[in-house]
């Protein structure tokens, strides 16, 4: 499968990117078929060759989501642009610690509030899975026999 990637060139503090189409598993900075642009992050300047890129992704070639917001951005092809942004996800551990955290300062303002709701919440249950057992008995009484 072809892709669309940026291949980094110039110098270390001053990088900017080609457009390339190669490979989906090769390097891009190795061998690629065609350049089809370059792109400059310090001046935003985006050169492309529109024509060959619309050629390329006619042919089922893929691109990058960096590839595809900045070529919706410079309205080359239409589309949404796509979030890149990595969301983490939060460790059980962390999670544990917040649930803590969130415990100790609801436990010494709910400390007696709770102490009196105690006796209502465990009658509460009880009825609930009686309510439930009853329910599935009648349930096969009121079919309809043919």
């Amino acid at each position: 499968m072809l892709v669309i990637k940026l291949s980094k060139t110039g110098k270390t503090n001053k990088k900017m990117f080609r457009l390339v189409i190669l490979e989906k598993g090769r390097d891009p900075y190795g061998d690629f078929l065609e350049n089809l642009g370059f792109y400059n992050p310090h001046t935003k300047e985006l050169k492309t060759k529109p024509e060959r890129i619309k050629y390329w992704l006619s042919k089922g070639a893929q691109m990058t989501k960096t590839i595809n917001n900045l070529l919706v951005g410079e309205k080359i092809i239409d589309g949404q642009k796509i979030v890149i942004a990595k969301v983490s996800k939060p460790s059980e551990k962390r999670l544990a610690q917040a649930k803590a955290k969130a415990d100790k300062k609801a436990a010494p303002v709910s400390a007696p509030a709770e102490s009196a709701s105690e006796a209502p919440t465990e009658e509460t249950p009880e009825a609930a899975t009686e309510a439930p057992a009853e329910t599935p008995a009648e349930t096969p009484t009121e079919t309809p026999t043919e």
